[in-house]
């Protein structure tokens, strides 16, 4: 991937999109992994239309966050969202190390970007267990109680 090639194409079906202040969560209905884009990754992935460039990307990207951004942010953002299927996988991955841009924009570090990623429990799991005082017929009661209709504790 060169300065020149536009950004790949972000992958939205199937996901449940949520914008906060600083940060975007993505759940993807799927594979039932959750993720949180900070700011930079969040606004490089929702400028991956297949049309701007990285050299493009940067520039908005530092207009946006206020502090000097070259190309390398946009590749380690695009590297992170590729990595996590969160856009096009067409197209040479591009070739960057987050460590080395730690060392180089110690100073501007809140503009690197990062995907923090969590599988999400399945239904069943996520509802497992009955609290005191509630039914406890399928899920049992927690551990630590017991069960005569109503979870109680012994």
């Amino acid at each position: 991937m060169k300065n020149a090639e536009p950004l790949p194409r972000a992958l939205k079906e199937n996901l449940i999109i949520h914008d906060l202040d600083d940060e975007t969560l993505i759940y993807d209905l799927e594979s039932a992994h959750a993720y949180c884009l900070n700011r930079s990754s969040a606004f490089v992935w929702k400028h991956c239309d297949g049309k701007t460039t990285v050299s493009q990307a940067a520039h908005l990207l530092q207009r946006e966050m206020g502090v000097p951004v070259n190309t390398d942010v946009v590749f380690l953002a695009v590297k992170q969202l590729r990595r996590h299927g969160l856009v096009d996988r067409t197209g040479n991955p591009p070739q960057v190390s987050r460590r080395e841009l730690v060392l180089k924009y110690a100073p501007a570090a809140l503009a690197l970007p990062l995907i923090a990623s969590i599988s999400a429990p399945a239904p069943a799991q996520a509802a497992s267990c009955a609290m005191q005082g509630q039914p406890c017929g399928p899920p049992p009661c927690c551990v630590g109680l017991n069960c005569d209709g109503i979870c109680f504790a012994p």
